[in-house]
């Protein structure tokens, strides 16, 4: 018996956390918002579209996102807020399937091939979905409709915000063949600069490239990108699915030779993990730093806590301590992470500012 065609939706809220202090602060309306700190070593969690404007994005340092738009808004995040208007998102879409796949506090996949309510399509369960957020909460969002999970992510960009974007079976293979590379989720900008400097620019380039050739390049993603280059993606709706760590590492273009590189590049990766973690009210008690040489050697070092890594700057802290005794550098360096696993939820939010861990090595 032939199985029945999937119909998966992706429901993404936009500009989530800027567009809740927006609609309870009035004044905040069509100017430009940044959900963070602006002290020197502040991040930004969430931008408004207006801000966005400006080339203010999330995960930005704040004071290149204050150099960007001098007019920005600072507000400090409320994530217990943030939390609550997320558990009423998550009551809407209870109504309709419980193949509920949340990705964060306002992104999720929904399976709705079997839904709870009779519907004629998933596209009419998705602009039903979308009109009771809105009117529930007063939030928009924007949604994809698919048949696999990677299909629907991409549409749920492709209208964004406050719209919504189907892509109908059968269709997946045309509608890649134009799009970048770079525009596909699980292609990050290192994997894309890597497929771009083997001539491959867009999903129809991807399309020509055999299993064996991209398996020589891309070791065990081969199998997803020759898949998705046809609109191809099995992976299921997992509810409650558990995170086991959650990670950032960079593959760079110029390696990295000096010590005052390296410093920075952690940072940075520091601070993106650790927004990671706070969009996920998640922390962990293990950090771990990953690093890859140019004749590619790889090193990883770990240090765990006995209390989950509480600030961004403690986290960065770590990863430099970890750094430390792997000076002077015997190669130039290609690839750097940073991960933190042994993950526990955050009853409250993590903080922004707290003692340093150091003591503890």
């Amino acid at each position: 018996m032939t199985e029945p065609v999937r119909r998966i939706i992706h429901i993404d809220m936009d500009a989530f956390y800027a567009s809740v202090e927006q609609r309870d602060a009035p004044e905040l309306r069509g100017r430009p918002v940044a959900v963070g700190r602006s002290q020197e070593r502040g991040v930004v969690a969430a931008a408004s579209y207006e801000a966005r404007k400006f080339g203010v994005r999330s995960a930005m340092p704040s004071l290149v996102a204050q150099r960007k738009c001098p007019e920005l808004i600072f507000v400090p995040p409320r994530f217990e807020v943030y939390r609550a208007v997320s558990a009423q998102i998550h009551a809407v879409f209870a109504r309709y399937t419980p193949l509920i796949q949340p990705l964060s506090l306002d992104e999720a996949y929904l399976d709705v091939t079997d839904p709870l309510l009779p519907r004629p399509s998933a596209t009419a369960i998705a602009q039903e979905i979308r009109a009771a957020i809105h009117a529930e909460t007063g939030l928009t969002a924007s949604a994809g409709v698919s048949y696999n999970k990677f299909l629907a992510k991409l549409a749920s960009d492709y209208r964004k915000p406050n719209g919504q974007f189907v892509i109908p079976p059968g269709a997946g293979e045309t509608f890649v063949a134009d799009l970048p590379v770079s525009s596909f989720h699980g292609i990050g900008p290192a994997t894309a600069a890597r497929m771009n400097a083997l001539g491959i620019y867009t999903g129809a380039d991807l399309r020509t490239q055999s299993l064996d050739i991209l398996t020589r390049h891309f070791g065990k993603a081969a199998t997803f990108y020759y898949g998705i280059a046809r609109g191809e993606d099995p992976r299921p709706v997992e509810p409650h699915r558990p995170r086991k760590s959650i990670g950032k590492e960079t593959t760079y273009e110029r390696d990295l030779r000096r010590e005052e590189e390296l410093y920075p590049a952690l940072t940075t990766l520091a601070q993106s993990v650790w927004h990671a973690c706070t969009k996920r009210h998640a922390s962990g008690r293990t950090v771990t730093l990953k690093l890859r040489y140019v004749n590619f050697q790889q090193l990883t070092r770990s240090h765990s806590f006995t209390d989950p890594v509480p600030s961004a700057i403690a986290l960065e802290e770590t990863g430099h301590f970890l750094l430390r005794p792997l000076l002077p550098l015997p190669r130039p360096v290609r690839l750097l992470g940073i991960t933190v696993s042994s993950l526990t939820s955050t009853d409250e939010p993590p903080a922004t500012e707290q003692l340093s861990l150091l003591s503890q090595f």
